[in-house]
């Protein structure tokens, strides 16, 4: 049996339960008004049954790009980090790699690369409390264990 290819996947909790929350919201709304939208003279001209659909459609596209909210993700592994922040999964091996750490003021955690770049890391988010926490402190472990060396805490 082979080992998993990955030895740390973490989701974010609550970021994709509000944005479950929201999409729906946002859905009944255009859904209501749609539907309330009556074909009668309004002055400039007269709104139809595609006007109707129209705004019920606006509503699942806006929908469905903040349901794309629930998508982030981080796995860690022996290959290196792989990160999915809303639509683009990127790996990048332990070479490239500095560290991960969570910014003073910022709303997710980064991924820390040569010449003081990075990038969010969507997944690790400071309201998910103790689990943001242990999904940091395991991510440094398995640095510790495929690169040999950590970048201090910040």
């Amino acid at each position: 049996m082979t080992s998993p290819r990955w030895d740390l996947v973490y989701r974010p909790r609550k970021l994709p339960r509000w944005a479950i929350i929201a999409a729906v919201i946002v859905m009944a709304i255009h859904i209501t008004f749609g539907l309330l939208l009556t074909v009668e003279d309004v002055g400039v001209r007269n709104l139809g049954g595609s006007d109707q659909v129209a705004i019920i459609l606006i509503g699942v596209l806006v929908s469905g790009a903040i349901l794309l909210l629930t998508r982030p993700r981080l796995r860690v592994g022996a290959e290196g980090v792989e990160v999915r922040n809303l639509v683009p999964v990127r790996l990048f091996g332990w070479d490239q790699v500095l560290g991960l750490t969570y910014p003073e003021k910022g709303y997710g955690a980064w991924l820390l690369f040569p010449s003081d770049e990075h990038i969010t890391v969507l997944a690790v988010q400071g309201n998910d409390g103790p689990r943001a926490v242990e999904a940091m402190a395991r991510f440094r472990e398995l640095e510790e264990r495929y690169r040999g060396t950590v970048r201090p805490a910040n």
